[in-house]
């Protein structure tokens, strides 16, 4: 995710932790502040390691 987009960013945040997602509407403001953190740090991975690029012709295999 070297230029983010609204898509590529969209995807990373799906991705990161069900509780980071979640944690932001928590009543504590402790556990929002860490899932905040969570969030900013999958996003910053994102950045740092870009993806190879993905050919639309290329069909998916299941694992």
């Amino acid at each position: 995710m070297t230029n983010p987009d609204s898509s590529s960013l969209a995807q990373t945040l799906l991705q990161a932790p069900g509780w980071a997602r979640m944690g932001l509407t928590a009543p504590s403001q402790r556990l929002r502040e860490q899932a905040a953190a969570e969030l900013a740090e999958t996003i910053l991975d994102a950045i740092a390691r870009p993806q190879g690029a993905h050919d639309a012709r290329q069909m998916p295999l299941p694992l």
